[in-house]
């Protein structure tokens, strides 16, 4: 009887685990299907109000979003401020015959670019149309940089997260507005006005602010020996950039 006893035990316990199990697999479908029925709830302008960071093209699935086109080195720089020259040729093969040592050729917005790291004044030998020239850009004479170019489309309302950058940052708007907050306060980018400098450093978040989609390339000339986009948690902003586009203005607020 013993025997028969402990043969039972084992069978009840055998059951018992097997419809603990079940039920664990239950819950857990439960739970993902809740979970999927509140996200299809939430409409899709709100789930898409943090991009984090920018991603590499080779990851793009969408228009929508921010998007690394390149990351290439330029050497040694030698003076303590450089500039951002932009130009727009008709073909490739036009642009890479004008590309010098610190230019690279990217294909964005419909244009081919030579996007260029050079003093103030610099023009290709080959001429395309010079769309501008962003600058001066703080750098530390006698240190390696490089240059990430990205292409960013972003709707009203969608924001980074908190980062820095270990060079400067710089953008060129064709449309919407950009509001960047540091610790030094607000800063606006819009198209047609000035671009937005930030040197490398201090902690930041973007936001993309006004009723028109923000469409943007954007430059960050990093420290070669390092990365140039680090997310942080340990600086908290204070959502000067949650104002309403008709109180937004060019500068610090």
């Amino acid at each position: 009887m013993a025997g028969v006893d402990l043969r039972q035990s084992a069978v009840s316990g055998s059951w018992i685990m097997h419809a603990t199990a079940r039920v664990s697999e239950l819950a857990a479908r439960i739970v993902f299907l809740s979970s999927a029925l509140i996200l299809a709830a939430i409409p899709l302008s709100a789930q898409l109000t943090g991009f984090g960071t920018c991603k590499p093209i080779s990851q793009r699935t969408a228009e929508v979003g921010c998007w690394i086109l390149v990351d290439q080195a330029i050497g040694r720089v030698l003076q303590a401020e450089m500039y951002w020259h932009l130009d727009v040729y008709p073909t490739r093969g036009e642009a890479e015959k004008a590309k010098g040592p610190r230019g690279t050729v990217v294909e964005s917005f419909g244009k081919v670019w030579l996007l260029t790291i050079e003093k103030a004044g610099w023009r290709p030998e080959l001429k395309g149309a010079r769309i501008a020239e962003i600058g001066p850009l703080p750098v530390t004479a006698g240190q390696e940089y490089s240059a990430v170019f990205m292409e960013a489309i972003l709707n009203p309302g969608m924001s980074s997260a908190v980062h820095v950058h270990s060079g400067p940052e710089a953008w060129y708007t064709m449309s919407g507005e950009t509001c960047l907050e540091t610790p030094q306060g607000r800063f606006v980018g819009r198209a047609g006005g000035a671009p937005v400098i930030v040197p490398g450093g201090p902690p930041m978040l973007l936001t993309a602010i006004g009723p028109e989609q923000r469409r943007a390339l954007t430059l960050i000339l990093h420290d070669s020996s390092k990365p140039p986009t680090t997310v942080i948690h340990d600086w908290e902003p204070k959502g000067l950039c949650t104002v309403s586009p008709a109180q937004s203005a060019p500068g610090a607020r």
